[in-house]
């Protein structure tokens, strides 16, 4: 029997390449459901293509756009948030993979988990601003969670067959575009040069936060929570070749790590496929003609405040990792839109964190209340400062 998929978020990179994934492999998978915020071009141009069952239009204003262009297609049309976490939970999806961008993922992802789905999770914010909440939901309901991040993936895989317990964990990090760029002239850093990264390619948010080191800081918080670590158990160093996706050191002092070449379709069929894997049509990593060279260097946690602020916000727990997420989405949107410069992002996120209330054990009521009012401070210091 297929596999039948649900893609919250069909339309960014990672939805764009699980679809390419199940059109390699039309005879495992199928798609019930594809969903987008803001694109329902693509979106239409995708539901022509897959015939899912449904589609979900988020922003209602296009909803009609989407109605009208798919009216000649047995296939049911839907708008708003609360549509997509009530298309999760359909009889007719079996996996969901989660490849929202930013806090937006939460709540389908959480209705999934609920539902029993099996969760492919591309989104590490829904871990970032809710982890204990999510974790466990998924062991209440026996939901799965398989990630879809290379670093956490890796991590994942080599476990995989595991019952000793781990020391600790090496996510590694390309470095981004400002590797080697003095800290003095990272405030001269423009949005295109911040959106060239060496080695990967994707979506414009995530693509910022890799340049800030946001996304490996995420990365952090989000394997605390995927593989029951403490701080002390999850290390970062900058491998600039993104051929070893991450590591795993155990109590004897071995050492796992997970290679290959930097394709993200490889985690997302992995996810799909698991425990077997597929064959892929994808470049094969050779170590004779790259020439074998792997070079590690420590994080700069002075030069990327924003990793060391994540570090900061794991240790203190409660709602604090959520304060930080919400306060970066404000921060990098305003990048993009050539508000603020590169290092202010990190400057406006550090004075959320100061001025938004702590919450020691936050519910799930708690985390929307603290996602909008760090929105709110977010916005007022903007117009005040920048």
């Amino acid at each position: 029997m297929k596999q039948r998929i649900a893609i919250l978020g069909s339309t960014g990179s990672i939805g764009r390449q699980t679809l390419e994934v199940i059109r390699a492999n039309k005879d495992l998978f199928e798609v019930k459901t594809i969903t987008a915020n803001n694109n329902w071009e693509l979106l239409v141009t995708q539901a022509m293509e897959y015939h899912p069952d449904s589609v979900v239009i988020a922003n209602e204003a296009y909803y009609t756009h989407v109605k009208k262009a798919l009216e000649r297609f047995p296939v049911k049309v839907y708008a708003g948030s609360d549509a997509l976490c009530q298309v999760v939970s359909a009889d007719n999806v079996d996996t969901v993979m989660s490849a929202l961008v930013g806090y937006s993922g939460l709540q389908p992802t959480l209705s999934a988990i609920r539902a029993g789905k099996k969760i492919a999770l591309a989104n590490k914010e829904t871990l970032v601003v809710a982890g204990e909440i999510v974790i466990a939901e998924s062991m209440k309901y026996n939901a799965s969670i398989v990630p879809v991040d290379s670093e956490h993936s890796a991590i994942f895989q080599c476990l995989v067959g595991e019952c000793s317990p781990i020391e600790k964990i090496i996510l590694t990090a390309s470095g981004g575009p400002f590797l080697h760029t003095p800290t003095r002239k990272l405030k001269d850093v423009t949005v295109e040069q911040a959106l060239k990264h060496p080695n990967w390619s994707m979506g414009a948010k995530v693509t910022i936060d890799s340049a800030t080191m946001m996304n490996k800081g995420f990365e952090v918080i989000e394997a605390r929570w995927l593989f029951g670590l403490k701080r002390e158990q999850i290390d970062v160093v900058v491998h600039p070749q993104s051929v070893i996706h991450s590591m795993v050191q155990f109590c004897d002092g071995a050492i796992k790590a997970q290679l290959g070449t930097p394709d993200m379709r490889i985690p997302i069929q992995y996810a799909l496929s698991f425990p077997e894997r597929l064959n892929i049509n994808t470049e094969r990593y050779d170590f004779i003609s790259s020439g074998g060279v792997f070079n590690f260097i420590e994080a700069d946690l002075k030069k990327f405040r924003n990793l060391a602020l994540a570090y900061a916000a794991l240790e203190k727990g409660g709602n604090v990792p959520c304060i930080l997420n919400a306060a970066n989405e404000v921060a990098v949107h305003a990048f993009l839109e050539r508000k603020i410069g590169f290092v202010e992002m990190s400057n406006l996120i550090e004075e959320c964190l100061e001025n938004v209330d702590f919450i020691a054990k936050p519910t799930l009521e708690n985390y929307e209340e603290t996602d909008a009012q760090t929105r709110a401070i977010a916005q007022q210091i903007l117009v005040s400062k920048f």
